[in-house]
């Protein structure tokens, strides 16, 4: 091949962006209301899905798609958390409340999630909003299976210590 010729393109991923979305986007947006808020995580959704997008073409055939986004949404929601701190916040506006279903971010309970220290929240949003296993916890956190069952279960212990003797939490 002569050196002026550029690279053959890959080819194309054999599930079209728009199925892998519908797939997907119910999950995602569960984990990014558990670590966000359901606020928030409409923004974050789009910004997950936006970068997912560019990166689909190069995302390899037999890869763990669901892990791949939600390690995705996982550092977008990390990204928001740390601008959330940095922005200022008007007091006089009533923030636009989404239409959606009873989700994790409507619920006291998950409320309380977005409290814990932050690998916790991601851990236990991952495991019990998302429905991963302790092995796609890891992959998407990018550290041990036994780091992301610690930080699950460390984060279950810290909300299980704010609960009453009826499970209802404090």
């Amino acid at each position: 091949m002569p050196a002026s010729a550029p690279a053959p393109a890959p080819p194309p991923h054999p599930v079209p962006f728009q199925r892998f979305l519908d797939a997907h986007a119910t999950r995602v947006w569960r984990y990014l209301a558990g670590m966000v808020g359901p606020v928030d995580a409409d923004d974050c959704f789009q910004e997950t899905f936006i970068a997912a997008l560019r990166a689909y073409p190069k995302l390899r055939r037999g890869s763990n798609e669901r892990a791949w986004i939600l390690t995705i949404a996982h550092r977008k929601a990390l990204d928001h958390i740390s601008a959330r701190g940095r922005r200022a916040v008007p007091s006089d506006a009533l923030p636009e409340q989404p239409h959606h279903d009873p989700l994790p971010g409507d619920d006291p309970i998950w409320a309380r999630v977005r409290e814990l220290p932050p690998k916790q929240r991601a851990a236990v949003t991952l495991r019990y909003a998302a429905d991963l296993t302790h092995a796609e916890v890891a992959t998407a956190l990018g550290t041990s299976v036994e780091a992301a069952r610690r930080s699950a279960h460390e984060g279950l212990k810290r909300l299980r210590a704010t609960a009453d003797d009826e499970g209802t939490l404090r």
